[in-house]
């Protein structure tokens, strides 16, 4: 495999939920001209690469995760040309745009399906023709073909057929990786990459992409068709970039992907930041405090266990993404977690050796929502409803909050009723805003080669402060809990000078770190 392509290295990356980032049109459902309206915003931030949710044509019931059309925008969202523009603008401000790339199902729309559900030579889908259903995932097929076919995700998400690792003749429906179904389907990935990769997008991250094989232990053919994939990109688009919803950097890094994602669901992810206020997790709460949480209750050694594991089996072949949340978790400002408790959080995200990331309005704190409406399958079961992080961007404090123009009732989901709720606008004009804080932290980032992804890292302390160096010329101390703490350096070093080049509450006195509640600070060697 190529190497990792440099400008991966140096990214911070952006994700934009499109549907709540910028409305142009007065809709009240962002769109792809709304983002391009905003490019200057990111680029003042810092930002250089974006990575949007999925803007294919879809009926929408899983806010676009439910593709009809991998070829085409979403009407709501505008043309192709759109796209094309964005592309073109967002590279003139130094800034490359990544797609999201649903790649192991389609809509039950999809004109693929549609053709399959009544055609029983068709297998691009996984069908089970049979009179009772093989087990409680299946849905019956509504076509004219008999039987029940597999879905993904949502029943309205059919799984696309990439074939099963094993066969078994109870279940006479399972074909290998290489019949013909499954090998068109590993040809229409790559063409479909192609398309968008002529229009000038930058690459891709892959949803749930270690689906995509059946009965595949240890993911073995799922791992051969990526890197399959990947030596294609490799040849033909060297400078595009392939990241993957996996949450096992240490299988999907071997199996091709530049980078994969700790998702922000993920034991890794939550052991740091999941505080149980929002959405908790898939069966019940995390069974240990987060270590980012006011009470100083919480450990790092889970994140540092994964991250040294996962770590050395990627090795120098690919990065570790890490996210300050997504569309799809709860935000940090999250339950009595507060937006001003949240630069520790950007502090240890823009200095740890992952490839950081933020997700749209966590850069001024914005807080996850409870209770709000199922929008779009936002809610996949009672009392767990994803709509809170994925609230309109608040721009200003009009009546729209600056994303649209349209009356409140026609807003995609609705702001934050908070008359005390954060905005771009106001933090921009407070220096000492969270807002200012992530931009000066980026730009130090940028500015300062050992803080970026990559190179080493030596924790010399794993309590409160969290405190480590990077490249053995930069201190970094982390204090994520109310009440203040030390640590006394010259168990790890001699006693020297130390120059702060970012700092709020930590002070170096010889050798002597104090770190007031919720502080952080970053010093030269």
């Amino acid at each position: 495999m190529a190497q990792v392509p440099a400008w991966l290295t140096r990214t911070v990356m952006y994700e934009i939920y499109p549907q709540s980032f910028a409305d142009s049109d007065g809709d009240g459902i962002g769109d792809l001209r709304g983002i391009t309206q905003r490019l200057d915003y990111l680029a003042w931030l810092g930002i250089d690469s974006i990575w949007l949710n999925p803007c294919f044509a879809s009926p929408m019931r899983d806010a676009g995760y439910d593709v009809s059309d991998y070829l085409s925008i979403a009407p709501r969202y505008g043309t192709n040309e759109d796209l094309s523009a964005l592309v073109e603008q967002a590279g003139g401000r130094g800034i490359r745009v990544l797609l999201d790339l649903v790649a192991g199902h389609t809509s039950d729309q999809h004109p693929w399906f549609l053709a399959a559900r009544d055609d029983p030579s068709d297998d691009r889908y996984i069908f089970a023709s049979q009179e009772s259903s093989p087990g409680d995932l299946w849905v019956a097929s509504p076509g004219r073909r008999p039987g029940w076919y597999l879905p993904n995700f949502f029943a309205f998400q059919p799984a696309l057929n990439f074939g099963y690792a094993r066969m078994n003749p109870a279940e006479p429906w399972r074909q290998p990786v290489d019949a013909p179904g499954p090998r068109t389907n590993r040809a229409a990935l790559a063409q479909i990459m192609a398309h968008w990769l002529d229009l000038g997008v930058a690459g891709f991250r892959v949803d749930l992409a270690s689906t995509l094989v059946k009965d595949d232990p240890g993911w073995h053919e799922t791992a051969r068709l990526w890197r399959e994939l990947r030596g294609w990109l490799d040849r033909a688009y060297p400078d595009a970039v392939l990241m993957s919803e996996w949450d096992s950097p240490g299988v999907a890094v071997p199996a091709g992907f530049h980078a994969d994602f700790y998702l922000a669901i993920g034991p890794e992810h939550g052991s740091l930041l999941n505080n149980g206020a929002g959405l908790g997790v898939p069966g019940g709460q995390p069974a240990e405090p987060c270590y980012f949480s006011s009470e100083g209750t919480g450990s790092v050694e889970a994140f540092l266990t994964a991250w040294r594991r996962d770590a050395a089996a990627a090795g120098d072949a690919g990065l570790i993404a890490l996210f300050s949340s997504d569309h799809d978790f709860s935000r940090p400002a999250c339950g009595e977690r507060t937006a001003d408790q949240l630069g520790p959080v950007f502090a240890f995200l823009l200095t740890w050796p992952t490839l950081p990331g933020i997700h749209c309005g966590d850069e001024i704190g914005m807080r996850f929502l409870p209770d709000l409406p199922d929008v779009e399958g936002s809610q996949i079961w009672p009392g767990w409803n994803r709509a809170g992080s994925r609230t309109p961007m608040q721009w200003d404090d009009s009546p729209g909050a600056g994303f649209s123009a349209a009356a409140a009732a026609r807003l995609y989901l609705p702001i934050d009723p908070d008359p005390g709720r954060p905005t771009i606008a106001a933090q921009r004009a407070d220096e000492a805003s969270l807002l200012h804080q992530v931009r000066q932290l980026i730009e130090l980032r940028k500015a300062v080669p050992a803080l970026r992804t990559g190179g080493p890292v030596d924790v010399l302390n794993a309590g409160y402060p969290l405190v480590y160096t990077r490249g053995g010329t930069h201190l970094v101390v982390i204090n994520p809990r109310l009440e203040a703490a030390s640590f006394d350096l010259r168990w790890a070093r001699p006693a020297g000078p130390l120059g702060p080049l970012a700092a709020d509450g930590v002070s170096v006195d010889g050798a002597h770190v104090r770190a007031a509640g919720f502080s952080y600070g970053i010093f030269e060697l």
